[in-house]
């Protein structure tokens, strides 16, 4: 688009030539060698278009449009449009500044890449984005090894040979993003990190989203600044986080200032913080105070599971001393909202695996043998009639049994959580028992039993997606969402959890979502869902951070239309937009300086000559209506917390439904922060 085209004409002959001999650890005479080959002389043709290209790129930059990109040329639209289209940009055959070459087609060879006759195994790549990253191919193939004009910008090689696989090239068409080969039906399968390479290339992303949260374990941020991750979590969509709150259960000065300095970062950032439980566990001091209280396996062990430590919460002595501390911990600290997330019970692999199947307490053991007639513990000693594998139904009853008692320990603490923090957003984090149906059985999560309770309690519902589907494709999300609708008859209410990090199942061409499939991910999740959860925050790369709002949104309709655009969306989301604008014909005063904050429906987006004094940068809730002019912007909004809105400079005059309350504007940094109250509101700023 305007200003963002770099033209810059290179000599045909000029070549990187890469020379490709047997790999291994010999001499260096012995491994494959990269050899530039510079072109013998530039005409003077070529010396005059070049200062021809620069003058063109100092031009265009000084005159740089707000418009953001909006295509990519490509020869095969099809094969494209679920990776581009991922991050809001419509792959098309027609001309447009930015361009996709494959292999030594007609359009490749037109700007100087060339198969050579030498040719190398591809298996794995290596790209320089993340040089670490191990990324394999489930197909190797073989492919030509080829030369590049000079000043090409490699960006992926093979991992042995070097040999080039993908390269930005400046023509004086535009930008070209060469790969060797095509990048797999899904558009990530052998190149992760296309999307990026095309930004580096100059390539802006039209869209932002601002409605994701994420887990924050501290234990893997201890040297991070609380300002500088809160003002990165914001920068990359992030509307809450939902911190581990069993780190500050026990009494800890110095983390006790860790967390309120998180807070108040968070607070300066309008970025909501959740107190995220994980009940049965509780605490590490708690576990070794209160051995009576440890949960217990099948086998009769201590119910020590991974890193999580179970508590007996069905005990009334021990359930009472957990409500106590979480009580204190909750009225410690300044939450924004409490994650009840995953209070049912073990094992992922049901009775199958008794070494990590619960609750086998004695209180349940007995509570159970009441209600039931027999000990559970007798489903799994070979030698008892009632075991698992001889008898399915005693198993089936006991398995119901466990799916009461995890509803009921549910209701009884959102009870106590609704009761604590009155104001508080409340969500429950469920693993999804709809798409993988064995989970109400093993783990006695039940969805079905649990939506009903949603409206009483007035909680959020996140649907963890379990390991058993981390394989899969992005297209689940969607189906997962069609499956819960049927549950509520509100589906804002349901939420989705992505854990991003190494799956157990052999994937390509990694192991852990990154680059175009965590797009994806987001895109269709964000598309099926109001809100979108990532598990964890340490667990995606900055680059990728860098890039995310752009597919964490819903989806977006979005056209050129004169010097300007038209947006629809059903749901409000922001447009990369640079300097002043009118939207529908008002002066928009609902922006930062990348992006237009647009509530839901059709707008027509154009430049305008003039900017204005006074900005709301950001408001973190769902934005129904907005209403702008020469002297203030009106918004009507809908959170289910507390919530902050950041403006560039204090208004004259702030209201709340139409009248002057109690808000104020706080200094917070270079802007300026304004609490509001959860609920639906019309928040008004004048200046």
């Amino acid at each position: 688009m305007p200003g963002e085209v770099r033209f810059r004409r290179k000599p045909a002959s000029s070549t990187l030539s890469f020379g490709v001999g047997p790999a291994g650890d010999g001499p260096a005479g012995d491994r494959p060698q990269l050899r530039m080959v510079p072109g013998r002389f530039y005409s003077l043709g070529w010396v005059v278009v070049r200062i021809a290209s620069l003058l063109l790129l100092v031009v265009t930059a000084i005159n740089a449009g707000p418009l953001p990109d909006l295509r990519v040329q490509v020869e095969n639209p099809a094969l494209w449009q679920e990776l581009l289209g991922s991050v809001g940009i419509e792959a098309t055959r027609d001309p447009a500044p930015f361009r996709i070459l494959v292999g030594a087609s007609e359009r490749a060879r037109a700007v100087g890449v060339v198969a050579t006759e030498a040719r190398v195994r591809v298996a794995s790549i290596v790209d320089e984005r993340n040089p670490q990253l191990k990324i394999f191919w489930e197909q190797p193939r073989e492919l030509p090894v080829f030369a590049l004009p000079i000043d090409a910008r490699v960006f992926a090689r093979e991992k042995h040979t070097n040999a080039p696989l993908s390269a930005g090239i400046e023509t004086p068409a535009g930008q070209a993003l060469w790969l060797a080969i095509e990048p797999g039906e899904r558009g990530y399968q052998r190149f992760p990190y296309i999307v990026h390479a095309l930004v580096d290339l100059g390539l802006r992303l039209p869209l932002r989203g601002s409605r994701t949260w994420v887990f924050f374990d501290s234990s893997y941020r201890l040297r991070a600044d609380p300002s500088y991750l809160a003002r990165r979590w914001r920068q990359a969509g992030v509307a809450g986080v939902h911190v581990a709150a069993w780190h500050f259960y026990d009494r800890d000065p110095q983390r006790e200032r860790y967390l309120e300095a998180l807070i108040a970062a968070c607070r300066r950032e309008a970025v909501l913080v959740y107190a995220w439980l994980e009940l049965p566990h509780v605490s590490e001091g708690f576990w070794r105070a209160r051995p009576d209280c440890r949960e217990k396996t099948a086998r009769g062990a201590d119910a020590e599971l991974d890193w999580r430590k179970l508590i007996n919460l069905a005990e009334p002595t021990c359930a009472e001393a957990v409500e106590k501390g979480v009580r204190r911990l909750l009225e410690r600290f300044d939450w924004d909202g409490v994650n009840l997330a995953e209070l049912y019970f073990e094992s992922l692999h049901g009775p199958s695996n008794a070494a990590r199947l619960t609750p086998m307490n004695a209180w349940v053991r007995a509570h159970a043998k009441k209600e039931l007639g027999f000990d559970p513990a007798e489903l799994f000693d070979e030698s008892s009639p009632l075991a698992w594998a001889r008898s399915p139904d005693p198993w089936v009853r006991f398995a119901d049994y466990r799916a009461r008692l995890a509803l009921d320990l549910q209701l009884q603490w959102l009870d106590l959580l609704r009761e604590t923090l009155p104001e508080a957003d409340l969500v429950v984090t469920q693993i999804d028992d709809r798409f993988d149906k064995n989970m109400r059985e093993y783990l006695g999560a039940d969805t079905a039993a649990l939506l009903p309770f949603a409206a009483k309690y007035d909680f959020t519902l996140l649907i963890e997606d379990p390991a058993t589907l981390w394989s899969h494709g992005p297209e689940r999300y969607p189906e997962i969402a069609r499956r819960y609708q049927p549950l509520t008859n509100d589906d804002a209410r349901l939420a989705i959890d992505i854990n991003i990090v190494e799956r157990y199942q052999q994937t390509y061409p990694t192991r852990k979502q990154v680059g175009g499939e965590l797009f994806q991910l987001a895109s269709l999740a964000s598309g099926a869902f109001e809100r979108l959860a990532l598990y964890f925050e340490s667990s995606i790369g900055r680059s990728d951070w860098d890039l995310l709002p752009a597919a964490a949104t819903a989806a977006v309709g979005l056209r050129a239309v004169g010097s300007g655009l038209e947006a629809e969306s059903s749901r409000w989301f922001g447009v990369n937009w640079r300097g002043p604008a009118v939207v529908d014909g008002q002066v928009w005063r609902l922006r930062d300086a990348h992006t237009l904050w647009l509530p839901p429906g059709r707008h027509r987006i154009e430049p305008s000559g003039a900017d204005v004094v006074g900005r709301v940068l950001y408001l973190n809730a769902e934005i129904e209506a907005v209403q702008s002019d020469a002297t203030s912007v009106a918004m009507r909004y809908r959170s289910r917390s507390r919530t902050m809105a950041l403006l560039d400079r204090p208004p004259r005059s702030i209201e709340l439904d139409g009248s002057n309350g109690s808000l104020v504007a706080q200094r917070a940094g270079p802007h300026w922060t304004i609490a509001l109250p959860r609920g639906s509101h019309m928040f008004t700023a004048r200046f």
